[in-house]
């Protein structure tokens, strides 16, 4: 799947080098002509659009990342109450509680597969009720009130996470505004290159290399962060938070 961001990208840069080439020949032998309003404002626009873009990719990345960590701590204290419980209806809820925590790291493997991933989901809101039916079942017995007390909670806590995580793994940029900021690149390479082919002075194309590759870069950089399971920056190292857990039910 990182082939779709880089087509897209290397398609961008390409145009943008080819539209400041077209900008220069435009500009090329013509008077130099008062336009520092309009280029401030296209530019002033494209500054506006890469920052807000970032900021917002880099904020659902960071929020991606601690919710992981968030489902761990609820799993992992839910799984710990379960000792509340009386012993014999122990072993058949800690089982559930493991298949429960590989179907859960399956979810996140199988992406950008998402037909696999939303059968993982399906296993997993299984054993969610496997889980709460367990656990409902040993509370009517009149000497786990109070555990369940504290049991139950932790429960609707794990379950509840879960929802937040898939919502949040579905929040992106509207796709509009990556289109805006594509061609508002591009129109900042045309206005470039025209003045670079006026008397302001002749830029090489060293010049219009650099400017294409530093755009598309940061481009680049945005959709990587927006969509971490699928590019170079990656969020799915923090699922060994989940896989420790795994590890500690014993």
């Amino acid at each position: 799947m990182i082939l779709v961001p880089v087509a897209l990208v290397s398609f961008l840069f390409l145009a943008m080098f080819g539209l400041i080439a077209m900008g220069r020949r435009m500009g090329a032998g013509r008077k130099v002509e008062s336009l520092g309003a309009v280029e401030g404002a296209v530019f002033g626009l494209m500054g506006l659009l890469i920052a807000f873009t970032f900021a917002s990719a880099a904020v659902r990345f960071e929020t991606r990342r601690n919710l992981i960590v968030e489902e761990a701590n609820d799993i992992g204290t839910a799984y710990l109450r379960v000792d509340l419980l009386p012993a014999e209806v122990q072993p058949a809820l800690r089982e559930a509680f493991r298949r429960y925590v590989d179907v859960r790291l399956e979810v996140y493997r199988k992406i950008p597969n998402l037909t696999a991933a939303q059968a993982e989901l399906a296993r997993m809101s299984e054993l969610q009720r496997e889980i709460w039916r367990e656990s409902s079942t040993a509370c009517r017995r009149s000497d786990t009130t109070a555990a369940c007390l504290i049991l139950l909670p932790a429960l609707n806590d794990m379950f509840d996470i879960t929802t937040t995580r898939t919502v949040a793994f579905q929040t992106h940029q509207p796709s509009v505004v990556f289109l805006m900021l594509a061609l508002v690149m591009l129109a900042c390479s045309l206005l470039a290159g025209y003045a670079m082919g006026t008397g302001e002075g002749r830029g090489s194309r060293l010049h219009a290399f650099c400017f294409a590759a530093v755009l598309a870069l940061s481009f680049f950089v945005i959709l990587d962060l927006e969509y971490p399971r699928i590019g170079l920056i990656r969020v799915d190292w923090m699922d060994r938070v989940l896989e420790d857990v795994r590890s500690g039910m014993k």
